[in-house]
């Protein structure tokens, strides 16, 4: 759990490292930096699609897949930016939300609603 007061928040991302291991035990690895510390899903999300992208894998039979999460610092120290785009805004309110859910009641409270099954 988090020292800061306030509601804990996941660590901030500073870079991501994906690291591809294929049939016959070659490797590739790339890491890109985010232009500031965030642990918000659309910002990770992207730079991990960004950095499957540069892999331009066709055919490659992969035996290892690995994304691992670099230069991490506690979420209060990172800057929270004003955005002007409504739409990312409208995304994040909740995503805080659920940070608070998780940290009260466990990881696994709350998820994707394609994992849980129907009501009966």
């Amino acid at each position: 759990m988090c020292p800061c007061p306030g509601p804990h928040r996941p660590p901030a991302a500073g870079a991501l490292t994906l690291t591809l291991t294929f049939a016959g035990g070659s490797r590739w690895e790339k890491q890109r930096r985010l232009a500031e510390p965030s642990a918000h899903d659309d910002d990770l999300c992207l730079l991990a699609y960004q950095l499957m992208d540069a892999a331009g894998l066709q055919r490659g039979r992969l035996t290892a897949l690995a994304l691992k999460a670099e230069d991490l610092i506690s979420a209060h120290q990172a800057a929270e930016q004003i955005s002007l785009d409504d739409a990312r805004e409208d995304r994040l309110i909740p995503e805080e939300a659920i940070d608070r859910i998780r940290a009260k009641f466990g990881p696994r409270v709350i998820g994707p609603a394609a994992v849980y099954r129907r009501a009966s």
